[in-house]
């Protein structure tokens, strides 16, 4: 079979996969009454049931280690199977945490865990160990980051579409064709799930997507890194909306002295909602960042090695800039019309 058919195949698996397993979510979740209930605190109107994102869990354990193991430019064996094992880890305690919610140590423990095995199985392919307590942290951090993020239609699953295929293509302009396939296996497995998340969600990820979400899009920018130093900005560059909306979010509830850890709606895309944007419309003003400023300074970065680095730097402090100026915006949109803005 020829690598062109292979990775066709396996693309056109993983979306199928994750189309079927995520319509027998729907079913299995309303039968186990696993079902988020409108609050204060969500930015849902209607019981909607969750545990969607095991759809992309499944497609992606069936069609990304293949990928990485069966196509050109192949990696080890080992590292595939340590990155299903991580996969696996994350996926089965969010999946816990959907039927009946975990206190907040076991389940970070977990999630180091996890990190640790994709650190470990860098270690083992010739990093140096040192580098270990630093991909562990990125690792964890990555996979609240996303946890964090997936609070309205459709959200999530468009940025995994979007940086997974950045990730592919940058991985395919150094010749990393099971990389670049493996990276296209989790944008289809996220357009499955997308196809019943997209507003109005007919079922939400829930953290066993969400979770997951987070450590495969860490391991991809890893890999990327472990191949071509340079290609680690931007990498970094596709995830900007969501890594500064989650940083500064949290910074700013740790400098108020409010309960960072607990549920909130503080984000922007819920601060988005909240002054009046629907769903679509909230989702829309991400994707319209990834469109017009993330992905052009990405392929900037990645065509002009010497500046990859400023470039980077400069797309943060942009999107910095942005998330004040919007947040304010919102905030103003939410008092003009009296709307009660307690956290």
């Amino acid at each position: 079979m020829s690598f062109s058919w292979l990775a066709l195949g396996m693309v056109l698996a993983s979306l199928l996969i994750a189309v079927a397993v995520v319509r027998g979510a729907m079913a299995y979740a309303h039968r186990r009454n696993m079902l988020d209930l409108p609050g204060q605190r969500r930015s849902h109107t209607i019981p909607t049931p969750r545990g969607g994102g095991i759809g992309i869990v499944v497609a992606a354990l069936l069609t990304m280690p293949a990928s990485l193991c069966l196509l050109p430019s192949p990696w080890p064996v080992g590292m595939a199977l340590m990155l299903a094992l991580a996969t696996v880890l994350v996926a089965a305690v969010g999946w816990w945490d959907d039927h009946r919610p975990l206190p907040v140590l076991p389940r970070f423990c977990v999630q180091l865990l996890a990190s640790g095995v994709i650190a470990v199985a860098f270690a083992w392919g010739g990093l140096s160990w040192w580098w270990l307590p630093v991909l562990v942290l990125a690792g964890g951090w990555s996979i609240n980051l996303h946890n964090f993020m997936d609070g309205i239609d459709g959200l999530l699953a468009q940025q995994v579409i979007f940086v997974s295929l950045g990730l592919g293509l940058l991985a395919l302009s150094v010749g990393q064709s099971a990389q670049a396939v493996a990276s296209a296996c989790l944008a289809a497995a996220a357009l499955g799930f997308w196809f019943f998340n997209r507003p109005r969600a007919r079922i939400f990820m829930g953290d066993v997507g969400s979770g997951t979400m987070g450590l495969l899009l860490f391991a991809l920018t890893a890999m990327l890194w472990r191949v071509e130093t340079r290609l680690l900005w931007p990498a970094l560059i596709l995830s900007s909306s969501f890594v500064a909306d989650a940083s500064l979010t949290l910074l700013s509830r740790m400098a108020s002295g409010r309960r960072w850890h607990t549920a909130h709606r503080e984000h922007l895309y819920q601060w988005l909602v909240r002054s009046g944007f629907t769903h679509a419309t909230g989702g829309a003003c991400y994707l319209a960042w990834n469109l017009v400023v993330a992905a052009p300074l990405a392929v900037l970065a990645w065509a002009w090695p010497v500046g990859s680095v400023p470039v980077f730097m400069g797309t943060y402090l942009v999107a910095m800039t942005a998330w004040i100026f919007m947040k304010r915006q919102c905030l103003g949109r939410v008092l003009h019309k009296g709307r009660h803005v307690a956290s």
